[in-house]
């Protein structure tokens, strides 16, 4: 049987992927992953027509005035902007539409007879806003919060005209079901994969036993939201107990407190560069846990946890990517420090038990959380709706 040709991809976003920094770096990895797996891809551009001058004046304001102004203004002048998005659609028989993070982007776009609309993000602003994730960040403007329901109509229109909509677990889906009453058969879960070139399997996995001290490593930009305080407590408690335990940050600067002397500070290490992408990898093979009780909806260091075989211990909130004994633990409750503290005690006196968890986080990681398994998956999928829609629009 003859195979049939790559998919033909329009990819729209409100920024590039190919700025390596949009997004957390997800958007590049969808990008390439799309490229490599699922079809031939063209980027869309994402200017903005006739008001293409407003738009550039929007991105010369500060981050968080921006990034709130650019979608709600879309929204807004959407039925103009699509026009822009309409004309290059026409100039290629693309078979899929497929946006990426920035929902807005897809508002009232009309695509041609036979083409499929596709959607994946981790978050939406309604979904989003209303989540234990987004009520911990509070609002940066409180008069924007007259424009909720105006948002989420919006919203809802753009996720409705969409054939499928991908997310990367069932938090996210879970909660935009409720919030636009999606139906079933387009909403679905593929996870996302790392935000890192996969690595090989470790030959040796770092000791845990009695004997040994406990290496913990923390991961991102910001203390606060990942968890850092807990984190600085659970190596507090660790050592209170009696094991003789250091944490690494990396990407962030703790403030000064007690435990200093049990911490190794990296401000930033920059994976472009060799030989700092070669102590990030070195920091997360010798590590004996993640420890990340952060607020995000999904989460890229797990992943990359998960590609070294380093178990993540974590809160049980967002969209993390942890399933308990398998890549990690996620914990429930006001005792997350009890709890971390109590886990690792466990690894330490069975340590067979740890190598076993080690062993099944890089499985984790091959199964479900690399590019690839989503690429693959997310190509199945959008082949069946493109094979559907074709043989209605025959029959």
């Amino acid at each position: 049987m003859r195979s049939k040709p790559r998919l033909k991809i329009a990819y729209l976003c409100d920024l590039s992927p190919h700025l390596g920094w949009t997004y957390s770096g997800g958007n590049a990895r969808l990008f390439e992953a799309v490229q490599s797996h699922v079809g031939d891809v063209d980027f869309i551009d994402n200017g903005w027509g006739k008001v293409e001058l407003l738009r550039r004046l929007i991105l010369k304001t500060p981050v968080a005035i921006n990034m709130r102004s650019r979608w709600r203004a879309h929204y807004a002048l959407s039925k103009i902007i699509a026009t822009h998005v309409q004309k290059q659609l026409q100039q290629k028989p693309y078979d899929v539409l497929l946006g990426a993070y920035s929902l807005h982007a897809m508002a009232n776009i009309k695509v041609p007879d036979g083409m499929i609309r596709a959607f994946t993000s981790d978050a939406t602003q309604s979904s989003y806003r209303g989540s234990e994730i987004g009520a911990g960040f509070g609002s940066y403007f409180k008069p924007g919060r007259l424009l909720d329901n105006w948002t989420q109509q919006h919203e809802a229109r753009a996720l409705a005209a969409n054939d499928i909509n991908i997310w990367p677990s069932e938090w996210q889906k879970d909660l935009a079901d409720r919030c636009y009453g999606l139906a079933p058969e387009k909403s679905i879960v593929i996870p996302w994969g790392a935000n890192i070139a996969n690595p090989d399997p470790a030959q040796l996995h770092p000791e845990l036993s009695l004997s040994s001290s406990v290496r913990l490593l923390l991961v991102g930009r910001d203390w606060q939201a990942k968890g850092g305080p807990m984190a600085l407590q659970t190596l507090a408690k660790l050592r209170q107990d009696g094991i003789d335990a250091r944490l690494t940050v990396v990407g962030t600067r703790p403030p000064a407190s007690p435990q200093d002397a049990f911490l190794d500070v990296f401000d930033n290490l920059d994976k472009s560069v060799p030989s700092q992408l070669a102590q990030f990898e070195n920091l997360f093979r010798t590590s004996h846990f993640l420890v990340q009780p952060s607020l995000e909806s999904y989460g890229f260091a797990f992943c990359e946890a998960s590609a070294y075989g380093l178990p993540s211990l974590c809160l049980r909130r967002g969209g993390i990517p942890i399933w308990d004994g398998v890549n990690g633990h996620a914990v429930t409750g006001a005792q997350g420090v009890a709890q971390f503290c109590d886990l690792i005690k466990h690894y330490i006196a069975a340590p067979e038990d740890y190598k076993t968890l080690r062993i099944s986080s890089r499985r984790c990681f091959e199964k479900k959380l690399n590019w690839t398994a989503w690429g693959q998956t997310t190509q199945s999928c959008l082949q069946e709706l493109c094979d559907r829609k074709a043989l209605a629009m025959a029959s």
